[in-house]
């Protein structure tokens, strides 16, 4: 079986882990945690990309490094996270539960009330590192919607298997998913 999958993504050659998702399914890992020239880069394509946007949003917790970097590049001094467990300061939290390819069990993502108020009425872009199913997006896309946030863009640094198909998403790379052998499906 092959074990590693090359890509180039925002100019970036990387080698990515393929990792057994099931007994039939393989998929290639792709994190960006630690890996400062990826991030950088790949936060320059997507906000060249972007709608116009008031706030940023994303799930917990692989795509903080991008939030991160595309808030400080664009000139943006907050950005909002949608977190796995609800935090003693954040206060009127709301939830909602997901369940992620690369998640063995049903999670519950959960938005702090303060975060939903600067939201209200606001153009909000929700961003992932990879886009699979599209659990995760639509269980942000939910809580920004409870908050009164106007979704006017939803993007990731990749799409993998039939996300790279959606209309509604924007995202550097295509990225497959794979047989037992390590061979692209699609």
């Amino acid at each position: 079986m092959k074990t590693r999958y090359p890509m180039t993504i925002a100019g970036c050659k990387r080698e990515l882990p393929l990792c057994k998702a099931s007994d039939s399914l393989v998929i290639a890992g792709f994190v960006i945690f630690g890996d400062v020239e990826l991030t950088c880069a790949c936060a320059a394509e997507l906000l060249k990309k972007a709608p116009e946007f008031d706030y940023m949003v994303a799930p917990e917790a692989k795509a903080i490094p991008l939030i991160h970097e595309m808030a400080k590049q664009s000139g943006r001094n907050e950005y909002f996270l949608v977190r796995k467990a609800p935090k003693l300061y954040m206060d009127g939290v709301f939830e909602t539960e997901v369940k992620s390819i690369t998640t063995e069990a049903t999670q519950k993502l959960y938005m702090d009330g303060a975060d939903a108020k600067k939201m209200h009425g606001k153009r909000i872009l929700i961003l992932d590192d990879v886009i699979s199913t599209g659990e995760s997006l639509a269980a942000v896309e939910k809580l920004v919607n409870e908050a009164g946030g106007n979704v006017v863009g939803r993007m990731a640094i990749l799409a993998e298997g039939a996300a790279a198909d959606r209309d509604d998403i924007i995202f550097l790379e295509k990225l497959p998913l794979f047989d037992v052998d390590g061979n692209p499906l699609n």
